[in-house]
């Protein structure tokens, strides 16, 4: 900046400029970079947390005659400005919203610090270019309490979730298990009907050989009725079966009344269960 006997003369451009020695002064150069301030703010939310904010300010005199000439003459220290209107804004709109609103909310904030600091030291030939907020730290116990609560609401959601996945096995397995025994139940009632139509041929094929053995019988011999040949051979099956029983040591075999007095009675309830399986011919 050039003066001339103490007053404003004209700004001198980078490159050889020639002053008069006698009435000519210039003062300190002036840069013309991009600056960047850090503002720290401690201040409060809306829930009683205290926190620091910080703000970088990027910014950069505009390069014409009239803003160089504002910006040397008309602000003392820049730096000290652009603090106060950060704090300004920064402690004007973050008690207005709670902790976690102010991380969601950071955008905004940073807009309302681009706003103001553009409307005031635009006119003293500065140009904000960006205002971002670089960082928000809450207090190292409230940072402690909120890392508390969010394990707290994970823990929850993994419970859940760890009760959802048994609820669901302990169905599935229930459904299989149900899966199983229908499956069960269908192959053991299909084994006892095959079971029922195995007895039911044998006990037919018994009744044919004892049909064709007594036809055969009474046809050789005279003067015998198929009822005596019948009881004949059951009694003959009978001793079958004693001489059976007799020749294994290890028969669990249980005989009630086995006297030849009984033989009568026996081969009448035989002959009786036999015949009662049988269904009744057609004539």
């Amino acid at each position: 900046m050039i003066e001339r006997c103490g007053k404003f003369s004209h700004v001198a451009m980078p490159g050889l400029s020639c002053i008069v020695c006698c009435v000519d002064s210039a003062s300190e150069p002036i840069s013309m970079r991009l600056q960047q301030l850090e503002v720290a703010c401690n201040t409060k939310t809306k829930d009683n947390v205290f926190t620091d904010i910080k703000v970088s300010i990027q910014y950069q005199i505009v390069q014409d005659s009239k803003s160089m000439y504002n910006a040397y003459y008309a602000l003392t220290s820049p730096r000290q400005q652009i603090e106060s209107y950060v704090y300004d804004v920064v402690r004007a709109s973050v008690p207005k919203i709670e902790l976690d609103q102010v991380f969601m909310e950071k955008e905004a904030i940073s807009t309302a610090i681009a706003l103001a600091l553009k409307e005031n030291l635009g006119k003293f030939g500065y140009e904000i270019l960006a205002t971002p907020i670089t960082d928000i730290e809450p207090a190292a116990e409230v940072k402690h309490a909120m890392n508390q609560i969010n394990k707290a609401k994970r823990t929850r959601v993994a419970a859940v979730d760890e009760g959802e996945a048994v609820k669901i096995r302990a169905v599935k397995e229930a459904e299989a298990s149900a899966s199983a025994i229908e499956i069960q139940a269908k192959a053991d009632a299909e084994a006892l009907y095959m079971s029922g139509v195995g007895i039911a041929r044998q006990r037919q094929a018994i009744m044919s050989g004892l049909r064709e053995s007594v036809n055969a019988f009474g046809k050789e011999v005279d003067d015998i009725n198929p009822k005596q040949v019948l009881d004949l051979m059951i009694v003959t099956q009978y001793f079958d079966m004693m001489k059976d029983v007799g020749h294994n040591s290890r028969s669990n075999a249980v005989f009630l009344n086995h006297s030849p007095g009984s033989l009568t009675q026996l081969a009448h309830s035989v002959n009786a269960g036999f015949l009662s399986s049988v269904p009744p011919m057609k004539r």
